[in-house]
């Protein structure tokens, strides 16, 4: 992270100051560039599920107010005196990390994001001798990309590839990466997808884009698995097909089916019905941060040797690979742009699962038109 001088730069931000989740225009300070620093103007940030998670309480942050946002596009102001792998004009991205120890061995590896030091891009409270939007910043929080601008150390900012649209290149820096690192160790790492079968639950912004990487990677059958067949129309235009996990009897005809599930949910859901799709010694992938324990009979997995594991996003390395694997094979999620005014709007869509496949990316030069509301106010802005 950065380390915080006393030249500071107002930037704009978009938070909340309560479980509530309410969305706001405030103000925040972030720190001029130290010598391994990138000062990034940000364009564009995607709205991702983990960023209502964060402010209504889910997870148990309570430092306020906060502006979330870990899908960040933007183009480079400033670096600092040492910065060797970018210069300023250039168009970058940062993803959900901004800084590690470096020196552990999963820093050493490449998996930063299991650092037991790693540092969130928002939420995270900055430990002694670090800091970022705070004049003194120990113990203070991070405060992510729903705003104009943000400094961060190098190691943690991606280049955009050649060609590559700003407009959708955060995303991939969370719903992307989320998804390409487990179909990475169990697709492109064993083989390739040639004669793979893969199912993904739920069909959001993560369930889209592991279907467009699973194909990308050759796997031969892609499948959604969801609650009703409200989404079917969707999937099958993105080539796909689709299971109402509802009905019990397309659930059985899918026995033993395929070698990988990753399962995107993010909300408490029953996968003790959803296990024997897989075949025998499948994995199951859980990408969504569901807060309740999940119950699971130890005979099932006995009996068909299945796999359960978690899976983060992807280390420093892994992230860079991924997004020149999407340039490579023309890979786009599904997106929209929205003004900073339907932020709200498209956040309790999220929060009540009523969101489309789609990812809506908020247009940060719109903040500049909302009413700014004072950040210190102890109660937060009159409702």
């Amino acid at each position: 992270m950065a380390t915080l001088s006393n030249a500071t730069k107002n930037a704009l931000a978009l938070g909340s100051f309560d479980t509530k989740a309410e969305l706001y225009c405030f103000e925040i300070a972030r720190p001029e560039v130290g010598p391994n620093d990138v000062s990034i103007h940000i364009q564009y940030c995607g709205m991702c599920h983990s960023d209502c998670h964060a402010c209504n309480g889910d997870w148990g942050l309570d430092s306020w107010p906060i502006a979330p946002g870990h899908e960040i596009a933007g183009v480079v102001t400033a670096i600092g005196s040492s910065v060797s792998k970018f210069k300023v004009g250039e168009k970058v991205g940062v993803g959900c990390m901004v800084e590690s120890c470096r020196n552990c061995d999963m820093c050493q590896d490449g998996l930063e994001q299991h650092c037991p030091n790693m540092i969130q891009t928002y939420g995270s409270i900055f430990p002694k001798g670090k800091g970022d939007n705070m004049k003194d910043a120990e113990g203070n929080h991070t405060n992510g990309g729903y705003s104009t601008a943000i400094t961060v150390n190098e190691h943690f900012v991606f280049h955009i590839p050649e060609g590559m649209d700003m407009k959708y290149a955060g995303i991939l820096l969370c719903a992307g990466i989320t998804t390409y690192s487990p179909l990475n160790r169990h697709i492109l790492q064993k083989g390739g997808g040639k004669g793979k079968k893969v199912a993904i639950v739920g069909f959001g912004g993560l369930g889209q884009m592991a279907i467009k990487l699973a194909k990308a990677m050759g796997v031969d059958t892609v499948t959604i698995l969801s609650r009703s067949d409200k989404k079917k129309e969707q999937a099958s235009k993105l080539g796909c097909e689709y299971i109402a996990y509802s009905n019990e009897d397309s659930v059985k005809e899918a026995t033993r089916s395929f070698d990988v599930v990753l399962d995107t949910v993010s909300a408490p859901h029953d996968i003790a019905s959803l296990l024997p799709v897989l075949k025998v010694g499948g994995a199951y992938v859980l990408l969504g941060a569901v807060g309740k324990p999940f119950e699971i009979s130890a005979m099932s997995l006995i009996f068909n040797r299945y796999a359960i594991e978690g899976s983060l996003i992807g280390g420093v390395p892994e992230t860079q690979e991924m997004l020149d694997f999407c340039a490579k094979h023309q890979i786009v999620p599904e997106y929209r742009v929205i003004d900073a005014k339907e932020a709200n709007q498209q956040f309790k869509a999220m929060m009540n699962g009523e969101s489309l496949a789609d990812r809506c990316v908020i247009d940060i030069s719109t903040l500049k038109n909302l009413e700014v509301v004072d950040s210190k106010l102890e109660n937060g802005p009159a409702q």
